[in-house]
């Protein structure tokens, strides 16, 4: 990608939208009279949206005035690459995986929407580098996991899954061996996050004695006990829950060694990263009977869409995953709720707006977080200038220079490893005076990209 960029933008009218206010800093669409950025080079902004997104999302896009491509379904690297050139944003959820090539192939991408937790699907060194801020939504699905949980330690406790199948095939087997009450026993949450915490007070009240474990102190919820280290959590669970991210120092975090450290007759449940269990190892922990069973809703490698695909050309251990008796397999639901996805759609949303449409980066993963009250719909002499440059010494003195024939009514910079991101309000600026202010500022050796707003 070349590392200078221009988007120069006219804002006309546009329809007001208020979307819910889910307790963030991003602002209200309708109280802003929002002018979103419409390139001028192209004829409007255009988002591409994969993954079966909320409606509302998308309608939300559209009701703005963008041009909105939407797919049911995610798309592979070279789908991407042949398919991004031409738009400006991007929302995926977990499947679509957005490379340094993709990136690299997208000369227009302005902003990406994760409408999910987790952005590790996304080569967020490349974005950044690009000028691309990142946006996710890191609360919205936190009560949605935490429910599936409890429901499958129930559903294990009670081998559930297994006298349903049975009876499914007319085989009548009512029995209470090896099935339990979850009351009295010991639940062990590894990563006491925003889902880590609110399964803590629901598993309480259900009764459940509540440990944790996580690379920093935390305040506990309820009566919830911190223990100093994995091994210790391992040891004392009956259930084993999983919620970290995937990073390289949570690959493989519950491999053989941690199987065999966790008590005999015990569960294991991983609603976080498919690559943070070793599978093969889980299977075996199963298979010997040293755990009496498993729920995974995430795989180190899973089908691009719904439909036949789970199997062995897939991970190799599929069939005998699938196999085994008293072990619930999921297909990535755990954030897969109404409520949920109407949350992460308003949530994201409202952020890849507010950055398309105002410039501000607020809550983005890897990002300066910069913002400045919106310029008012009476305000039409003055245009917004969003630049994003290489962190190094000397930009802001050029920028200065560029602007000090004009009045600067408010400007705010930040910067976050190697990219900084300036905005800055200039009043009385003439069409004339754009083609100037774009060629002088482009022309800076730091520039990454650089967009007017008006």
């Amino acid at each position: 990608m070349a590392s200078n960029r221009l988007s120069v933008g006219a804002s006309p009218a546009s329809p007001s939208l208020t979307l819910p206010d889910h307790g963030l800093r991003r602002r209200s669409i309708q109280d802003l009279h929002p002018r979103f950025l419409h390139p001028l080079e192209n004829g409007g902004t255009r988002i591409l949206i994969l993954e079966n997104i909320s409606q509302e999302a998308v309608a939300a896009f559209r009701t703005l005035g963008f041009h909105v491509d939407h797919y049911t379904t995610a798309m592979t690297e070279e789908e991407l690459i042949e398919k991004i050139p031409t738009y400006h944003a991007i929302g995926i959820r977990s499947k679509t995986k957005i490379t340094s090539r993709v990136i690299s192939a997208a000369p227009k991408l302005l902003a990406i929407g994760c409408f999910c937790i987790g952005t590790n699907q996304v080569d967020l060194n490349a974005a950044a580098a690009a000028g691309i801020p990142v946006f996710n939504s890191p609360f919205s699905n936190s009560r949605s996991v935490a429910e599936l949980v409890m429901a499958e330690l129930v559903a294990l406790s009670r081998q559930l899954f297994e006298r349903s199948y049975e009876l499914r095939n007319g085989i009548w087997n009512k029995k209470s061996k090896g099935c339990w009450e979850v009351r009295g026993k010991t639940l062990g949450i590894v990563g006491y996050g925003h889902i880590g915490s609110q399964l803590s007070v629901l598993a309480e009240s259900f009764g459940i004695r509540v440990l944790f474990y996580d690379v920093i102190n935390i305040m506990p919820l309820g009566s919830a006990r911190q223990v100093p280290t994995l091994s210790a959590l391992l040891s004392e669970s009956d259930f084993v829950t999983l919620h970290v991210p995937e990073l390289p120092e949570t690959t493989n975090l519950i491999s053989a060694q941690q199987l065999r450290e966790m008590k005999q007759g015990s569960y294991l449940i991983n609603n976080a990263r498919g690559k943070v269990v070793d599978i093969p190892a889980l299977i075996e922990a199963v298979k010997s009977g040293h755990l009496a069973g498993a729920a995974i809703d995430v795989f180190p490698q899973e089908p691009g869409s719904n439909g036949p695909g789970f199997n062995d050309d897939l991970n190799p251990w599929v069939t005998e995953l699938r196999n085994l008796s008293n072990v619930i397999l999921t297909p990535h639901i755990g954030g897969s709720t109404e409520e949920a996805q109407r949350m992460i759609g308003d949530e994201v949303a409202q952020a890849l707006s507010s950055y398309l449409g105002y410039g501000s980066t607020l809550g983005a993963v890897n990002f300066p977080e910069v913002d400045l009250r919106a310029i008012t719909a009476e305000q039409d002499t003055q245009i917004r200038i969003c630049h994003v440059h290489k962190n190094q010494p000397g930009v802001l003195r050029q920028i200065n220079e560029v602007l000090s024939p004009y009045n600067v009514e408010k400007q705010y910079s930040d910067s976050k490893g190697e990219i900084a991101y300036v905005m800055a309000d200039i009043a009385n600026v003439s069409r004339a005076d754009l083609s100037k202010l774009q060629e002088l500022i482009s022309s800076t050796d730091a520039n990454i990209l650089t967009r007017f707003l008006a």
